[in-house]
């Protein structure tokens, strides 16, 4: 059975924005135009959602300048005129996005062998290539949970790919693929260029393979756009470019290309909330490249693990913090400890009370995320400051990585 829209992310807040460290925060309902067709919904985890590229360089198409000179009676005039064709180069670059289909066996009833398969499919960029080997970027909502996934080239071939690492936080992911079957890769762009009315063209697969490499064009409406997502993960706020061109489901993992064919952004979410319109964003290449490169070196991004459970202290009954003292807005109760992990050695207790990392406010558990992920890094050491029975005490952590599975 297959599906023709898949959501991958669903974030149902008060309609409401505000300014967040530089950038603006953007809380609505927002859905991942990820999966396309029919099938098991394969859910989030940022990203982002980071997500998922690669390729070899190639020469990307440049404007074309001829001079020609007229003659007056008087003096000689030389006119320049520039041509670039936007057809050429989306012709190019679209050779590079890939249709994927992913697969998943589910089980149904009580019986193992009793099973049901359904697909998504999505988009995915070549970045790369070897002898040997082709690595293709997409969102990691367009894979993950699959059993199976299943690339078509612009050619019409059809193959294979192989998981090389994903990112549930960022929502990113990278397949690879055999590199016999590619010819054209494309380049990295730098997205740090990028402003406010810069044209982009945004490629991929809208609604599933049967419209594969719809081509869109619009204009960057703002970058460091901060969007709030959950994910498999937790929650966490992702950096975007948010763009007006038209990304629909199935455009999850494509390309955002500016108009040297550079790949700039990966396509990953729109704002779905009815009456509104042009309101995509995508994960920016520069915030992408770091985390593909430690995907294909080490098969997953590191980052630090305490090994507690949580839940925001503004989610818990009044009734329950009596003993905090009126002065605590913000933090975290712990409601699980790993026996093994760091926290456990640090002495860290169910109840206890997190408020603050190094000096840093702890306000929910995005800012701890953020803070775990973004300053920290395994092998750090850290200290707490915890409530615990309504007296302040300070722990001192030393942060290993997330265990093997």
């Amino acid at each position: 059975m297959e599906r023709n829209d898949q959501e991958i992310m669903n974030i149902s807040e008060q309609p409401k924005s505000r300014w967040k460290k530089g950038k603006r925060v953007v809380k609505k309902v927002v859905s991942t135009v990820g999966a396309g067709v029919i099938g098991s919904v394969l859910t989030l985890a940022l990203a982002a959602n980071t997500s998922i590229l690669k390729e070899e360089p190639q020469n990307q198409p440049q404007a074309v300048t001829t001079a020609k000179a007229e003659t007056d009676q008087s003096y000689n005039v030389e006119k320049l005129s520039t041509t670039t064709s936007l057809a050429d180069m989306v012709e190019k670059a679209s050779k590079a996005v890939v249709g994927i289909v992913s697969s998943k066996n589910q089980q149904t009833g009580f019986f193992p062998n009793n099973q049901s398969s359904g697909t998504s499919s999505g988009s995915g960029v070549i970045f790369r290539k070897d002898d040997k080997e082709a690595y293709i970027v997409t969102n990691n909502h367009v894979i993950e949970g699959a059993d199976s996934v299943e690339i078509s080239l612009e050619n019409g071939t059809k193959t294979e790919a192989e998981l090389v690492g994903a990112d549930a936080l960022t929502d990113l992911a990278v397949l690879k693929i055999n590199a016999k079957d590619v010819e054209t890769v494309m380049e990295f762009g730098d997205s740090d260029t990028l402003r406010a009315g810069d044209s982009v063209v945004a490629i991929g697969n809208p609604l599933g393979l049967e419209f594969s490499r719809t081509v869109t064009q619009g204009i960057v409406s703002a970058v460091n756009r901060t969007i709030s997502v959950d994910t498999s993960a937790g929650n966490w706020d992702l950096n975007v470019i948010q763009t007006d061109a038209a990304i629909n489901p199935g455009n999850s993992g494509g390309a955002l290309v500016n108009m040297a064919g550079e790949l700039v952004g990966i396509n990953s979410l729109k704002i779905a909330e009815n009456g509104v319109e042009g309101l995509g964003f995508a994960i920016p290449a520069n915030d992408a490249k770091p985390l593909i490169e430690e995907m294909i070196k080490n098969g997953k991004v590191a980052r630090p693990y305490m090994g507690i459970g949580m839940v925001d202290l503004e989610q818990v009954s009044p009734q329950y913090l009596q003993q905090l003292p009126k002065g605590i807005e913000g933090g975290v109760i712990i409601t699980s400890v790993d026996p093994e992990s760091a926290a456990a050695k640090a002495g860290l207790k169910i109840e206890d009370i997190l408020v603050s990392i190094n000096g840093h406010d702890i306000k929910n558990s995005t800012d701890l995320r953020k803070m775990l992920y973004t300053e920290l890094k395994v092998g750090d050491k850290a200290s707490l400051q915890v409530y615990r029975n309504g007296k302040t005490e300070t722990f001192f952590i030393e942060l290993t990585g997330y265990p093997e599975n």
